[in-house]
């Protein structure tokens, strides 16, 4: 099975774009805000806000396809 270039790219631009973008705010979370005394359980260590930045991004990538979808599906189904 080939997959076209312009799948590649909106596929690269629809899922893995949102989460690596999420991960560098969860970084800069951590770089710039942080926390100084380590008691924070997501903010004192750079692997878990980086992680829980892409996380975050993830959810609400897959929240924000799940309703596009249902909205084209209704679209067709009145038309």
């Amino acid at each position: 099975m080939e997959f076209s270039e312009s799948f590649l790219k909106s596929h690269v631009l629809n899922r893995v774009a949102p989460i690596a973008f999420g991960a560098l705010l969860g970084f800069g979370y951590y770089f710039f805000i942080g926390c100084s005394t380590g008691s924070c359980p997501i903010t004192s260590n750079p692997w878990r806000s980086t992680a829980y930045g892409a996380l975050m991004a993830a959810v609400l990538t897959i929240g924000n396809r799940a309703n596009k979808s249902e909205k084209e599906a209704s679209q067709k189904e009145e038309s």
